[in-house]
């Protein structure tokens, strides 16, 4: 049958976007879905404040009355005003093993970006990088995790035949938690002894004590992740926004904040349970068991994720990561886990990936964010 490729328009069409990759990736072990119930508002224009500042498109490629691919074309006109760019972005492109879908999607987000002036196409990147970015391109055997893409080895070949290249390269690291302060740590104790007097580290038994502490952290973020490729900072509206989204599913024992003695947060380290385990048990679904199925994988898993964590600049290289990271591993061994996953740090993070190879941990996936010159 022809090929058509659409805007999405009605609401049976915005159904369509939201559930094709569970069409796409029916059978793929590893794939976890998205929570729709998150996945609805996130893509909904009246309830996502990125797109009051970004152009977009959404995309569907029919075959017949068969939904065959998606695509969402993005430009975030705050970013290339701070990054003096020009880029539009291509995001939550699934498609079956097909070169013909692909080519048809991606050539309709490439004339709509050349219409509105970009010069070049990066991908997959949404409004920012606190979401899930770049295709895996190593790991494909290993069990996804929380906003991380999980694709097909065909994704990348598919769009390398395009004319797209790695532009951005991420890795994922895969550590164990030691039964004991690594070696490494242990030289360094003494000096963290010193900091107690300087610094307070705070730890959390409730989800409640945690949301004093939601925009005060996502002001640091803000300000130490400038140089970070796709981070936009937010505003305090998308502050709550992303704490609502996010602060149900973590395990408060496995947030950590240092301020000094006067309040002012300057170090902070956010780790949660893997629960892909359990949304992939109710596919998403958080009614009418979802969610206790999500809580309980959480427990269960021997697995943590790390998601974020910030340093003030002039605080660096005083060992308040060793502080937090050994705090992390005793709530880890406390609550019976035994690895940690480092989640997506950018290849040329040199500082970052020491730390992880300085306590064992191994590169086990890779991701690349691609691009094409529009010009």
């Amino acid at each position: 049958m022809e090929l058509v490729v659409r805007e999405v328009v009605t609401k049976g069409d915005h159904k369509k976007f939201l559930y094709l990759p569970a069409q796409v990736h029916k059978g793929h072990q590893n794939w976890v879905p998205p929570i729709y119930m998150d996945e609805k508002d996130f893509f909904n224009p009246l309830k996502n404040k990125s797109f009051t500042y970004c152009s977009y498109i959404k995309l569907l490629a029919w075959r017949g009355d068969e939904v065959v691919g998606r695509v969402m074309g993005l430009i975030n006109h705050r970013y290339n005003e701070v990054k003096n760019e020009n880029n539009a972005r291509f995001s939550y492109l699934e498609t079956f093993n097909d070169q013909e879908i692909v080519h048809a999607l991606l050539t309709k987000v490439e004339e709509w970006a050349r219409q509105k002036g970009a010069e070049k196409l990066v991908g997959p990147l949404g409004f920012s990088d606190k979401e899930p970015q770049g295709y895996l391109t190593m790991g494909f055997d290993e069990p996804a995790v929380i906003a991380a893409n999980c694709n097909f080895s065909y994704q990348t070949d598919l769009l390398r035949n395009e004319g797209y290249e790695p532009e951005i390269n991420l890795v994922s690291y895969k550590m164990p938690i030691p039964a004991t302060t690594p070696p490494i740590y242990q030289r360094v104790l003494p000096r963290l002894e010193k900091l107690n007097a300087e610094f307070r580290m705070v730890e959390f038994n409730s989800r409640w004590k945690l949301r004093k502490y939601i925009r005060p952290v996502l002001h640091l973020t803000n300000r130490t992740f400038k140089v970070i490729y796709g981070s936009m900072p937010y505003e305090e509206k998308e502050m709550d926004d992303f704490a609502n989204r996010f602060i149900w599913l973590l395990n408060p024992r496995f947030v950590k904040v240092i301020e000094t003695n006067a309040g002012e947060v300057i170090a902070y380290t956010v780790v949660m349970p893997d629960i892909s385990k359990g949304i992939q048990k109710c596919k998403g679904h958080l009614l009418p068991f979802g969610l206790i199925s999500i809580l309980t994988s959480g427990k269960k898993s021997n697995r943590i994720v790390a998601l974020l964590g910030a340093i003030e600049e002039p605080y660096r290289g005083r060992g308040l990561d060793v502080l937090m990271a050994l705090k992390i591993m005793e709530s880890g061994r406390k609550e019976g886990k035994t690895e940690i996953d480092g989640h997506l740090v950018m290849e040329t993070n040199y500082a970052m990936r020491g730390e992880y190879e300085h306590v064992g941990g191994q590169i086990y996936k890779r991701f690349s964010i691609f691009a094409k010159s529009l010009k």
